[in-house]
């Protein structure tokens, strides 16, 4: 992790990498998008998990009786940022397919950059679970940080973002607002234009997803 930004680990395999590098081009149309964009969550998914707890069960393979690890305790919960959310959501459940499922719906101010929140639903036992937040761009931040404090105010204690870029602007406002939750990235960008947008970035990722602009 850089050392400016001790709450952020970026992801650099070079499957991610290859596969980030098409997802910004801007000649890649809306279906290489979204299977890339499922792809790259499937991997950031297993770095995301990494610290998982397990225990021991017993199991008879064809050869023996052993006891053998699993992930313990309650299952995991998977909180999507709506909308582009929803393309990395995928590819986690392609990973952790008995996760439970959340959405926050957050707007963005296009003059002010301030989040509104307009739909939070999540499971009832949420103070209960592990939360991973994803999220494909993390740039002021704003919007991430109220939905990690609406969560927080639901009882959740355990809360991973995976996002798919970051910018400088938004891990430093998320490390500042909520030191308590690690962010994961495929990559930290250079820095945010005057609309608030990752540079180089990749244009908006719900417009990319779902082929509306």
């Amino acid at each position: 992790m850089p050392l400016e930004f001790p709450n952020l680990t970026v992801v650099n395999h070079p499957l991610i990498q290859h596969k980030l590098t098409w997802l910004r081009s801007e000649s890649t149309g809306t279906d290489s998008f979204r299977q890339l964009l499922r792809e790259v969550s499937q991997l950031l998914a297993y770095e995301a998990t990494r610290a998982l707890p397990t225990a021991l069960v017993t199991i008879k393979t064809p050869m023996t009786t052993a006891q053998l690890p699993v992930i313990s305790g309650k299952k995991l919960c998977l909180v999507s940022i709506l909308r582009a959310g929803n393309g990395m959501l995928e590819g986690f459940l392609d990973v952790i397919p008995l996760a439970r499922v959340g959405h926050i719906g957050i707007e963005r101010n296009p003059d002010t950059l301030e989040a509104a929140m307009y739909y939070f639903k999540v499971p009832n036992d949420l103070a209960c679970r592990q939360v991973l937040m994803v999220d494909p761009m993390l740039a002021t931040g704003h919007s991430c940080a109220a939905a990690v404090a609406r969560l927080k105010d639901a009882g959740c204690t355990q809360i991973t973002l995976v996002c798919l870029l970051a910018a400088p602007d938004g891990v430093r406002h998320m490390h500042e607002v909520h030191p308590d939750v690690p962010v994961f990235a495929a990559a930290l960008d250079s820095h945010l234009n005057e609309q608030g947008y990752i540079v180089p970035g990749l244009g908006d990722a719900g417009d990319r997803l779902y082929g509306t602009r």
